[in-house]
């Protein structure tokens, strides 16, 4: 950073657009995360499940293998958030409490689409504040190259691939 120790500017992160929820949706296998507290006693494989429903919403359900071997479950609502100039954009707002909570300032996270390959294979998901970030395939096991590939192009969006976790599978 500068030499008086701020913090560089970082450009505000683009998403993918448009993003067509209905390619999106089926069964994801987490490769990578950034470390967080909601997937702290994951151990094994991590997955997320998206089903479209009809109100235009989409319902997440998470699953990972915990270290003690047994299942943990998280099910949500993920609600499309429109951008000025973007049809379709990779936006979405997230919420893992219940629905009589939502009106919570924190109830609801961002989820952001910030690469998808052309088939709807590999997915680059994060936050706008970097703090998050998950790289996510639709087969159980990507190769190291396009690991590779995929943490370095992170990195230079500004997120700390030093950190991240690999899933266990």
């Amino acid at each position: 950073g500068p030499a008086d120790g701020a913090p560089l500017m970082r450009a505000p992160l683009q998403v993918v657009a448009p993003v067509d929820l209905r390619r999106y949706a089926g069964l994801w296998h987490e490769q990578a995360r950034l470390p967080n507290r909601f997937e702290k006693s994951c151990g094994g494989p991590v997955t997320a499940h998206y089903t479209l429903l009809p109100t235009g919403e989409v319902q997440v359900r998470n699953r990972c293998v915990r270290e003690d071997g047994r299942i943990a479950e998280a099910t949500g609502i993920a609600q499309p958030v429109r951008v000025p100039g973007m049809p379709g954009a990779g936006r979405l707002k997230v919420r893992f409490l219940p629905s009589w909570l939502s009106w919570l300032p924190n109830a609801w996270g961002d989820y952001w689409i910030l690469k998808l390959d052309r088939d709807y294979q590999v997915a680059l998901v994060g936050t706008p504040d970097r703090q998050y970030l998950w790289l996510l395939s639709r087969t159980p096991q990507l190769d190291e190259a396009t690991i590779s590939t995929e943490l370095e192009y992170a990195r230079t969006l500004g997120f700390d691939v030093d950190r991240m976790v690999r899933s266990g599978h």
